[in-house]
């Protein structure tokens, strides 16, 4: 297969990718100049937060193809003696899409695990500004990060087709590495959702969080 067909696509990617990347300094924006966009942005959360639902879907769809493969590996092993790289190779690579497809939504619905222990005694106003240096110094960077080492290695995968490294392995490696960089485009895509929503709160224009969500968060903090 041609390799520069993967080069001009990941070329074209990464210029889309720098035309999007003013849409992250919305929510400094939003906050700079109050009512100016806060239409423009309710609408992308509304999108971001579908996008993340559909992503959701598909990981859902990733568990019950986990929960059925395992229980035909056990099946298989322990009833009759066999064993197949492939089915056990389902079994790995639909955990691993079931959690990289579902971050997102997690984000979304409070579902992250978050070890802290200052952020509930903090009020409202606080905890939206946790939420936005959070996604600005943590969520984006390494996302970034997470994009720009999956790269070389992900161009070299797509040019070879990559498959497994056992002969009657899934000839799909090359669709798993893609994972990786989905996962990061999908967290950053909810991690900017989530900073117009802390942001949009700050200035009035949307309302607070549910008192809910604060006996979450005390429950998952240590």
């Amino acid at each position: 297969m041609d390799p520069h067909i993967f080069l001009t696509l990941g070329t074209a990617l990464k210029w889309v990718g720098l035309a999007l990347l003013p849409l992250f300094a919305l929510p400094l924006i939003v906050l700079s100049v109050p009512r100016l966009l806060d239409g423009a942005a309710k609408h992308l959360i509304a999108v971001i937060d579908r996008f993340s639902g559909f992503a959701l879907g598909g990981a859902m769809a990733c568990g019950l193809l986990l929960v059925f493969s395992q229980l035909i590996v056990v099946l298989l092993r322990y009833a009759f003696g066999l064993s197949f790289t492939w089915l056990n190779e389902i079994v790995t690579y639909a955990f691993a899409a079931m959690f990289m497809l579902g971050a997102a939504a997690a984000l979304r619905d409070g579902a992250h695990v978050r070890v802290d222990i200052l952020r509930p005694r903090f009020g409202e106003a606080g905890r939206n500004w946790i939420e936005l240096a959070g996604a600005y110094l943590l969520l984006f960077p390494i996302c970034v990060r997470i994009l720009m080492t999956s790269e070389a290695g992900l161009a070299r995968s797509w040019m070879l087709l990559e498959g497994s490294r056992e002969s009657d392995g899934l000839p799909i490696l090359y669709l798993f590495k893609t994972l990786v960089p989905v996962f990061a485009v999908l967290l950053m895509a909810q991690g900017l959702s989530e900073s117009l929503k802390a942001a949009l709160r700050l200035t009035g224009a949307l309302q607070p969080a549910e008192p809910a969500s604060d006996a979450k968060v005390s429950g998952h903090g240590t």
